[in-house]
């Protein structure tokens, strides 16, 4: 039996300060940023307004801070320019200012020169995927219109889309803005390694393998590219089948319902997309207790078989004649229990065997050997997993 002294302690981490945002005085613990801190302390800048959060296109809290895009860029008292507060360590004495409108001027540039060298954003629809939607809000909020929409910039495009045969990723790099959260999301969730990036500038692409097709590289398919995508320049295939067309007169609207992915016993998150009746895509829980916004390919995609039109909705059994024919549920497990029971009786105990599913929860384990055990008197039970 282990001792709590020989259990590791968990880390605590200490207050190390305190910093001054918006004219707010907040504490920090050691290693949080600025825009963490700023995250806690709901800043709202001069307006007050909660919908003036620190915009950002790169940052997914999962991943590392990057800083690439620039968008969450404050003013330190103190500095000669902007910093990037998804970077920026908290420190004591430091004060900030998240709204200030030399701060929101350069914001908006930057999201000015992003919208000239992509298609129009309005195009993307949300099935594309989880945070698809995050530039187009944010071209929204600053009023940013893309150069065929007669923004004031305008000039050489960057990225191309790729022609990929796989079922399940749309890879339309058009709509790529070099944030690399894919590539990110790829090696620092997935450890994978399957995605990287080649060359610089306008001529930068995101690659898979050695610049080929998914299937050739070690992708699994696990879609988290697809749902840490800001500017659904990745998109779920599978799900964009059920997009609204562009020229509908009124959209028709998705609902999100949370449960659990019945594909094993882990017990992921994850939020059922529907049109009425039907279901339309699945996106990972991202407060998933169990899988915190990862999911596996048959979690992401294996969702066909819901309104399949060879899918089982009421019991079947076979008539006089051999053939499959609808019944009710007692007439079902009544024909099953007779069958057990003619197995047991001309052939004994050991006519039946039963083997569990190593994905299977443990309580569905749990009642197979029960079953076998107490009805059968047999040790016929066995699992894939036991090795």
């Amino acid at each position: 039996m282990t001792s709590t002294q020989d259990q590791p302690q968990a880390k605590t981490r200490t207050k190390a300060g305190t910093i001054t945002i918006d004219g707010q005085a907040v504490e920090f613990v050691e290693g949080e940023t600025i825009f963490e801190v700023a995250q806690r302390c709901d800043a709202k800048g001069d307006s007050g307004d909660p919908a003036s959060e620190i915009p950002t296109l790169c940052y997914d809290p999962r991943l590392d801070p990057f800083g690439g895009c620039r968008m969450c860029i404050v003013e330190l008292e103190g500095a000669r320019n902007p910093v990037a507060s998804c970077t920026t360590k908290a420190g004591d004495g430091m004060v900030v200012r998240t709204h200030t409108e030399k701060v929101e001027k350069q914001r908006k540039t930057i999201l000015e020169l992003v919208a000239s060298e992509n298609p129009d954003a309005s195009e993307i629809d949300p099935l594309r995927g989880y945070a698809s939607q995050e530039l187009r809000t944010l071209l929204d909020r600053y009023d940013v219109q893309s150069d065929a929409q007669g923004g004031r910039f305008g000039g050489q495009k960057s990225g191309q889309s790729f022609d990929d045969d796989n079922p399940f990723l749309l890879r339309d790099y058009d709509h790529c803005i070099s944030c690399y959260r894919c590539v990110r999301v790829c090696e620092e969730q997935e450890g994978d390694y399957a995605i990287s990036i080649k060359n610089r500038g306008f001529d930068t692409q995101i690659v898979a393998g050695i610049d080929g097709l998914l299937k050739d590289s070690s992708c699994t398919f696990c879609g988290q590219c697809v749902q840490t995508c800001p500017t659904g320049a990745l998109g779920d295939k599978k799900a964009i089948r059920f997009a609204t067309p562009p020229d509908a007169p009124e959209p028709e609207p998705v609902s999100k319902t949370r449960s659990i992915c019945p594909y094993c016993g882990v017990g992921c998150s994850v939020d059922i997309l529907s049109k009425g009746e039907k279901i339309v895509g699945v996106q990972p829980a991202m407060d998933g207790p169990a899988n915190e916004g990862a999911l596996c390919v048959k979690g992401q995609f294996a969702t066909d078989f819901v309104q399949h039109r060879d899918r089982l909705k009421r019991p079947m059994v076979r008539n006089e004649h051999g053939a499959l024919v609808e019944t009710d549920w007692d007439t079902a497990l009544n024909r099953a229990v007779d069958g057990f029971k003619k197995a047991l009786e001309g052939h004994g105990r050991h006519s039946v065997y039963a083997i569990c599913s190593g994905r299977a929860p443990n309580e569905s384990a749990f009642m197979t050997q029960k079953f076998i055990r107490t009805a059968f008197g047999s040790n016929y039970i066995d699992n894939c997993s036991r090795a």
